[in-house]
């Protein structure tokens, strides 16, 4: 036994050695770390160096073509099938177009989106992606300035000077058994990018980015009261933040103060830039991308013949702002408004958009079905009821969400006070102070149609 035990110790000293040795390969010293809050709070941020010299590299700016002359005939006048930007002037026209060509094709140049030398010609689908993408972006700088701000987004952003984003997601096929006798997996349990290998659920995005499921954890007490989320979303909720904390290159302390996860008081203002990023990028595949599915050959397509969708990491591309918070587009923009040709009015405009209440306000902001996304229609509602706040700087405002018990109830009493959440926002956008806005609870609507009961009500409140 003494024998065998002695010629195993050799064997067994290797192994620790050849262990320690791996082990010091992966995270070996020294590490940055930022504070990010007080003092004994467990708020930093930690970065390892030699990661982040990769994610510098991947986030440099191009230099920007020279300006153009604003002058001169319009590009709409001159060029055949100019569908979008052709308010813009032959100059501008042509440098965005030189632009987009580095931002996404520098190798295949015009000819990836132009057929033939014949630049009116629609026959490549990637034409029509493109102008819809313009609209994209343009939509994202005018609309979603809660997430962008002013720094806002370019074709670059994403593409990085590849014509298909290297950050893009497909719905994964749940593979519901992972073999006969293994039985339901309940998408998880097989590593998977996107959640960093992880036994998480490995499809985090379809759920939250392109459906609009509640994005809950279980609750803080010992039996349920008022929180019913199940185990289920929880691993699918932390499924998400593990995404979105590697797609940012930071950890969970970025957005949440460890003193309490779920709330709200005391969290870092990034926990609110993030709140509007997941309904953008909701907005964003529903809108933009989902209806270009049957534009799309078979081979750009994922394994369920759904299209490309973008995620956190499509923009981010492990940065905490893209491109490290450099904007281009103040040297574009053209991108930053979105254009009156593709101002979208709705098919039926529901005449209690315009309806006013008290001292002429307006007292009905509409919303679509499922959604908690401004319309035009909505935003010039909010405008004139800003143009009205300013011009009687002592009336204050009260926000009331309205919903029906129509399907889950409780999903339809959260989008009601999210609608008016983005009634609020829309308000401070414009210039009233938010302590001239009061949110009141979200209520079911009682006698009223469905469509009525997709409304926030804007009250003058008494003095």
């Amino acid at each position: 036994m003494n024998r065998l035990t002695f010629s195993l110790r050799p064997w067994g000293t290797a192994i620790a050695l050849g262990g320690l040795l791996l082990l010091s390969a992966c995270e070996r010293p020294p590490m940055d770390s930022v504070q990010h809050g007080y003092r004994g709070t467990g708020m930093v941020q930690v970065y390892n160096p030699r990661l982040m010299e990769t994610v510098i590299k991947d986030n440099v700016v191009p230099a920007a073509q020279p300006p153009a002359s604003p002058d001169g005939p319009k590009a709409g006048d001159v060029y055949q099938n100019v569908q979008v930007l052709g308010n813009l002037s032959v100059g501008e026209f042509t440098r965005l177009m030189v632009s987009m060509t580095a931002w996404v094709s520098p190798e295949q140049g015009c000819a990836y989106c132009h057929a033939g030398g014949n630049f009116a010609d629609d026959s490549l689908y990637t034409k029509v992606v493109a102008r819809k993408m313009v609209q994209m972006t343009q939509t994202i700088n005018s609309k979603w300035q809660n997430h962008v701000a002013q720094t806002g987004v370019t074709c670059f952003t994403c593409h990085r000077g590849q014509p298909v984003p290297k950050a893009v997601w497909f719905t994964a096929n749940s593979q519901p058994q992972g073999s006969n006798f293994i039985g339901d997996k309940a998408g998880q349990n097989t590593p998977g990018s996107n959640v960093e290998l992880a036994s998480l659920p490995y499809d985090p995005f379809t759920p939250y980015l392109l459906g609009s499921e509640p994005i809950r954890v279980n609750g803080p007490t010992a039996l349920p009261s008022g929180n019913k989320s199940s185990i289920a979303s929880t691993e699918k909720t932390y499924s998400l933040m593990n995404h979105m904390s590697s797609s940012l290159g930071v950890n969970c302390t970025y957005c949440h103060n460890t003193n309490a996860f779920q709330s709200w008081e005391g969290a870092p203002p990034q926990r609110v830039t993030a709140y509007y990023g997941i309904r953008m990028a909701r907005e964003i595949n529903n809108e933009y991308m989902v209806p270009l599915t049957d534009t799309f050959p078979a081979h750009r397509k994922g394994e369920l013949g759904d299209v490309a969708k973008l995620n956190c990491t499509t923009c981010h591309q492990g940065a905490y702002k893209p491109l490290f918070g450099q904007s281009m587009l103040k040297d574009h923009p053209e991108l930053a408004a979105l254009s009156a040709a593709f101002v979208k009015t709705p098919a039926v405009i529901d005449p209690a958009a315009t309806t006013t209440g008290a001292m002429g306000l307006p007292g009905k902001v509409m919303f679509e079905v499922g959604k908690d996304g401004l319309s035009d229609a909505a935003r010039q509602v909010i405008a004139d009821a800003a143009k009205l706040l300013g011009n009687q700087p002592g009336t204050k405002v009260s926000l009331s969400g309205f919903a029906d018990k129509t399907g889950n109830p409780d999903k339809n009493l959260e989008l009601a006070k999210q609608r008016a959440f983005a009634v609020r926002d829309a308000l401070k956008a414009a210039g009233v102070s938010e302590d001239r806005i009061e949110l009141k609870k979200p209520e079911f609507v009682v006698g009223g149609l469905d469509a009525d009961a997709r409304r926030v009500e804007i009250n003058a409140m008494a003095p």
